[in-house]
């Protein structure tokens, strides 16, 4: 079976009339629909397809940036329906996984956007490096300083206050009371 989707962006006033009518004429038998951002997994049209899926159907989209404006997501979305055992066509960009020349291009993308993606990983990675030789470290300031979370670690491995005590007392939450203690293995081998 053939599957449409179509997506047009929220709040925009173009409407999907003209994809519906391209995936018409390219044989489309049922549409799934979207008005929501190209970036955006969790679109319930997109999804709803993606589910129904069976091997041998075909997704088919107008163009490539109605099914996403990101190639790794794009790629993952391809990938699902790949393992679906469906195939997937782009009408603009004569894009068609179920030949051989499609499926090669989608393996290139794959090689780009792994490629892209490695770029970002060294880039950010350089950044941060660089922001720490000059002394500047990321992140929000901690809340507490070492001497208190020493006195809560102490408070709550001697038993003076509970951890849910420590985390209303100091405002924070009880998981950060629960890291405070395990920060100080030392305060429970000697009972603080």
């Amino acid at each position: 079976m053939k599957l449409g989707y179509l997506r047009v962006s929220k709040g925009d006033s173009q409407t999907p009339e003209l994809q519906r009518q391209g995936l018409d004429r390219a044989g489309v038998e049922r549409f799934f629909e979207d008005r929501a951002g190209g970036g955006r997994w969790d679109r319930p049209g997109l999804q709803k397809m993606l589910d129904q899926l069976r091997t041998g159907d075909v997704v088919m989209v107008w163009k490539l940036d109605r099914l996403s404006r990101s190639l790794p997501d794009m790629l993952r979305i391809v990938s699902r329906i790949k393992e679906a055992g469906a195939g997937f066509s782009s009408l603009t960009e004569s894009i068609d996984t179920t030949t051989p020349a499609g499926e090669m291009f989608f393996h290139v993308c794959t090689i780009f956007a792994d490629y892209e993606r490695k770029l970002i990983v060294e880039r950010t990675k350089a950044g941060l490096d660089a922001a720490r030789a000059e002394g500047r470290v990321g992140g929000r300031r901690p809340k507490l300083n070492p001497q208190q979370r020493r006195k809560i670690a102490e408070d709550v491995v001697s038993g003076r206050s509970t951890a849910a005590e420590a985390a209303r007392l100091w405002k924070v939450s009880p998981p950060t009371i629960t890291r405070i203690v395990a920060e100080h293995p030392g305060l429970r081998e000697h009972g603080a």
